[in-house]
């Protein structure tokens, strides 16, 4: 009887124990809350909700959602799963003064949804510019919809709207969103796409608006053992202090960019500007008021599909021949 006893009290120790560790993950929602009033120190439930995204992320589980219940200003985060923040219809701020407004380094398979938020890098009265409103370092794919992203002017390497720089295969989706005054006039941009290492990126631009960034509106790079591509539609790239569109390429990269439907206006150096062994074509666009239209070095080619506008500028710039037929 007394082994017995002793086996039932080791077995009762054992599950308890077991409850223990499985608590934490067993905690965790699959939709959280946060509030302007809210607390941390909260589960983060609709009733009480947290303060900040870092604190809900913690407590929301991997492919949950956080939602805010009122306006507020919810803290620069980490994400490091796949996760959807969704905040559309409320003023929901991320305040990256002197830091990233929101930092991906997640898993190869996971996705994230930035969804309605207000991502300001500004330095305000007495603080540091931002270093970049989203850094994408790692994941499966990013999609940012109906956000604006404005004032991170650090130096760099930093000065990004969106740094789009995976070192696996990832894809990035930007879809109705607003992005203003990023970078400095030596380097930075409103998004750059910069695959590291071996990484890929293959992102799609629709209805984004990209105006007055420094130095470049859009610039994407492929250094050697890194692939780069970009669809670029029904997008403005207005007021770049250089380039409105810059594909560059080093030697062993692989970049590539569709333009489509987009308007190129008022960027004081390039239009659309080539740099490598890479080709751009361009479709149903209209290329106005920069200071060249469009150029090309190094052996890149930009192609026309007949469609375009390309008038007005200081310089105009000639498309590689011969002109693309349209299929």
């Amino acid at each position: 009887m007394r082994g017995f006893s002793r086996a039932l009290i080791f077995g009762g120790i054992s599950l308890i124990l077991v409850l223990l560790h499985a608590m934490p993950a067993q905690a965790q929602a699959t939709r959280t809350w946060v509030s302007g009033v809210g607390d941390d120190a909260n589960p983060c439930s609709r009733t009480a909700p947290c303060k900040t995204f870092a604190g809900a992320i913690s407590k929301t589980a991997a492919n949950g959602e956080i939602n805010a219940i009122d306006a507020g200003a919810f803290g620069t985060v980490t994400i490091t799963k796949s996760i959807t923040i969704n905040t559309e219809g409320l003023e929901s701020g991320v305040l990256g003064t002197g830091v990233t407004g929101i930092t991906v380094n997640a898993g190869a398979n996971d996705v994230v949804v930035l969804r309605g938020l207000d991502i300001d890098g500004s330095q305000g009265a007495a603080g540091s510019p931002g270093l970049n409103g989203i850094r994408f370092l790692a994941g499966g794919a990013l999609h940012v919809q109906k956000c604006l992203i404005r004032n991170f002017k650090a130096a760099s390497p930093n000065g990004f709207g969106i740094n789009f720089a995976p070192t696996g295969t990832s894809f990035l989706f930007v879809t109705d969103t607003f992005i203003s005054n990023n970078g400095t006039p030596a380097a930075g941009a409103g998004i750059g796409i910069q695959p590291t290492g071996a990484g890929s990126a293959t992102v799609t631009l629709n209805r984004v608006q990209v105006d007055g960034n420094f130095s470049n509106g859009i610039i994407l790079t492929s250094a050697s053992g890194t692939a780069a591509r970009a669809v670029v539609k029904n997008t403005v790239v207005s007021g770049g202090s250089v380039n409105g569109i810059s594909v560059v390429a080093s030697v062993g990269g692989a970049a590539s960019t569709f333009v489509d439907g987009s308007t190129i206006v008022g960027n004081i150096g390039t239009g659309i500007r080539g740099d490598g062994a890479i080709g751009i074509l361009v479709s149903d666009s209209t290329i106005t008021l920069n200071g060249i239209g469009i150029s090309t070095v190094n052996g890149a080619s930009i192609f026309s599909y007949h469609t375009n506008r390309m008038d007005n500028n200081g310089t105009n710039g000639t498309f590689t021949p011969p002109d693309q037929p349209l299929k």
